[in-house]
């Protein structure tokens, strides 16, 4: 029995290389697959919208691709798991290894390695592209694919409460004193919520008494008579700072960012618990590429002229499916409070190598 770790160079690049051949080649079926369908069920929506055309359809694959890249990337790991070490048992590459002294886990280093490896890109990428392409992504859908905003930082369809009244607001932009709306309307209600007048404006700024808006039409219900108005300053007690309590979306923005969200909600008394969860698991989520070879593994190993290769195959998919499935759970119960937010993002993770582990020392060690 050898005492390394990982087996000899040669082996170690040989099984690394042909794992993220087969990784990749699973991730761009998948991406491809899933990409065609999801188009074929919203270009109808992005080409309703009156100029839309090619270039709007393309920038929405833009948009989409990472979110699939960074959804499937484990599941693609697991697949390429499974297909790599049953054509290792079916070669009989696994026998020769083991006859060489090598133990399961020093089989499963390179692919462990390399797991690794994975879960840190897929890190870097969901806080570089995903998050971004997630943002302006929800920020489009909302406007019904019209025009794409040209800046970060952007809600769309934000409806705030102004004592009895609301302001809707077609478009935010910016934070603090930087922050300005578009396609604004003031709705001024009584104590009962019945909408006494309308005002529309193209555009809003906060000043010391309020948001101004800019060039406001006004419609009065009761006389069903519509004109232009003076400048008129709205709900003064919606702060930028109050506003920016509202509506954070957590795979819209990065680790730093939630963080920073967390932090001014819970200065506000308000309840973060669902963030939380959300930003653990920012990292908890790109570590499950690193869980899947020891889930998978289990196809690695016995004799594959049994007849039970399949069966093995079955299971180590069964084991990798079922960690996703408890992860989604955990992150549901979190955000309904059932578990807390720690737990809720690592719970599965560490149950999962446990179950892992135990199995690989059971069947193989």
């Amino acid at each position: 029995m050898r005492l390394d770790f990982f087996p000899s160079r040669t082996l170690t690049l040989y099984l690394a290389r042909t794992f993220i051949t087969r990784i990749l080649a699973v991730l761009v079926m998948l991406v491809l697959v899933l990409q065609m369908l999801d188009l074929l069920s919203e270009s109808g929506d992005i080409l309703a919208y009156p100029g839309n055309g090619e270039a709007q359809l393309w920038a929405y694959v833009g948009l989409r691709v990472p979110q699939l890249i960074a959804r499937f990337l484990p599941y693609s790991v697991l697949l390429a798991t499974i297909i790599t070490l049953a054509t290792l048992n079916q070669n009989s590459e696994v026998i020769s290894m083991k006859a060489a002294g090598m133990s399961a886990h020093q089989i499963l280093a390179p692919l462990m390695l390399t797991a690794a490896i994975v879960s840190a890109f897929s890190f870097a990428f969901n806080e570089r592209v995903v998050t971004r392409a997630t943002a302006t992504l929800n920020v489009w859908e909302k406007q019904k694919y019209g025009p794409m905003p040209k800046e970060s930082n952007v809600r769309a369809n934000v409806y705030l409460a102004d004592g009895d009244n609301i302001l809707a607001i077609g478009q935010l932009a910016g934070r603090g004193a930087d922050m300005r709306m578009t396609d604004v309307t003031w709705y001024r209600r009584n104590a009962q919520g019945i909408v006494l007048q309308q005002v529309r404006a193209p555009s809003a700024t906060y000043g010391a008494s309020g948001w101004r808006l800019a060039d406001p039409i006004s419609f009065d219900v009761q006389s069903a008579v519509q004109k232009p108005v003076a400048p008129l300053t709205v709900a003064p007690q919606l702060t930028p700072q109050r506003i920016s309590l509202t509506g954070v979306d957590a795979d819209g923005e990065s680790v730093i960012e939630l963080r920073q969200s967390i932090d001014r909600l819970k200065a506000a008394g308000r309840h973060t618990g669902e963030l939380e969860a959300s930003w653990w698991h920012k990292f908890s989520g790109p570590l499950s590429a690193f869980l899947m070879p020891l889930l998978g593994a289990v196809a690695a190993f016995g004799l594959a002229r049994s007849g039970q290769l399949f069966v093995r195959a079955v299971i180590g998919m069964a084991l990798g499916f079922a960690y996703f499935v408890v992860d989604n759970a955990a992150i549901a119960m979190g955000n309904f409070g059932g578990y807390p937010p720690l737990l809720a993002a690592w719970g599965p993770f560490f149950l999962f190598l446990l179950v892992g582990e135990t199995v690989l020392m059971r069947t193989e060690e």
